[in-house]
């Protein structure tokens, strides 16, 4: 007779594919190459197809819709309202629209040229990628999980982050249900007059979801008092608002590679300063213990290094100006800078140096 076994495989921890997807997207944050940003998102597919638990949903192709309808409508606006790049490879003449002497500095219509549409190409590929990084990383490490980490400090607006983050694709579910339950009752589930009908009925189970959670969460003591001073509470929650504008800062620089003078790694290693200040008194005045804490191994390390990997070639390939990372917006095809690919290479070995999440087995069982 033969029955399936199912196997669970250690899962990562959840900081190690955020962090990897992080330097993944920093990456791509600082090239404009096509060829190196379609590569940024196939890594990402590789190794989510590999190393993604099959058991929860896959948040990776949402992402991806999302950073292709992006591409389409920043061309489609550059089409009809250019984007102040010129170029002299006209494909075709839109007719122009007149506008008043006031709305000088906007066109409607006119020339569209081949430079103009590759440098919003580009650039929304490059937001596209970014996208995808982070979707990744939502799909091998669910935020859930990541919340167990988060510092007592921050913990109660990591919960309400998280929550409203799991509860988000719930509502399009709802949205759906009640739009075919409207269909089954004879209702045409088309059109504005129909989409505005399904808003009362979503918010309602939205409104009852989160009262029956709020139950819960509050039964599971999320909700218990902290016997702390005022003093201690406006230090705590000052250093901890201070770091997290301080690492978002440093990091909106270092993903930007236009900005520069203290935005970037010196505001970023300030924000982190006072973040760890501030888990410091948090933890001292709430302590917390942990169910089943995720295993810190070698193969979490490899995952965080890879990413760092690809990261620090391109931001040192940007910085000391690699022919191709920026390329020109010009018909031939750009350069492909072989240093960064073999960085972005890197980057995928995750999908096979870390151990699958969860393996289905089939085993032969001889009873007599």
């Amino acid at each position: 007779m033969t029955r399936p076994e199912r196997v669970r495989e250690r899962l990562q921890h959840p900081a190690a594919w955020w962090l990897w997807g992080l330097g993944l997207a920093t990456a791509a944050s600082r090239t404009t190459n096509p060829v190196l940003l379609l590569l940024v998102v196939g890594v990402c597919v590789v190794v989510v197809t590999e190393r993604a638990d099959p058991s929860v949903a896959n948040p990776l192709v949402p992402f991806l819709v999302l950073g292709a309808v992006i591409v389409v409508l920043r061309l489609l606006v550059t089409v009809v309202l250019g984007n102040g790049t010129g170029g002299s490879t006209v494909l075709f003449t839109l007719p122009r629209v007149p506008l008043p002497e006031w709305a000088g500095g906007i066109r409607i219509g006119g020339p569209v040229a081949l430079e103009s549409l590759l440098y919003a190409l580009y650039d929304s590929l490059r937001l596209a990628a970014v996208l995808a990084c982070l979707g990744a990383a939502n799909a091998l490490a669910s935020p859930r999980r990541l919340l167990r980490y988060l510092p007592a400090t921050l913990y109660d607006v990591g919960t309400a982050v998280v929550v409203g983050l799991t509860f988000a694709p719930q509502l399009l579910a709802d949205a759906r249900t009640v739009r075919s339950s409207r269909a089954l009752r004879g209702h045409d589930a088309r059109g504005l007059r129909e989409t505005a009908r399904l808003a009362v009925p979503v918010l309602e189970t939205a409104f009852e979801r989160s009262l029956g959670l709020a139950a819960s969460m509050e039964s599971r003591g999320y909700g218990r008092a902290l016997r702390s001073t005022p003093r201690d509470r406006r230090l705590a929650s000052a250093m901890a608002l201070l770091g997290v504008l301080g690492v978002l800062g440093g990091l909106y620089g270092l993903l930007d590679g236009s900005v520069g003078g203290a935005l970037g790694l010196p505001l970023l290693v300030v924000g982190a300063l006072l973040a760890a200040a501030s888990l410091v008194v948090g933890a001292s005045r709430d302590t917390r213990s942990r169910h089943r804490r995720d295993e810190w191994a070698l193969s979490e390390t490899l995952t965080v290094a890879c990413g760092a990997v690809a990261a620090g070639a391109l931001v040192v390939g940007s910085v000391a100006g690699w022919e191709g990372v920026v390329p020109p917006q010009s018909p031939a095809l750009p350069a492909v800078p072989l240093p960064a690919v073999l960085a972005l290479v890197v980057a995928a070995a995750p999908a096979v140096l870390t151990p699958r999440p969860r393996r289905v087995h089939d085993v032969q069982e001889v009873t007599a």
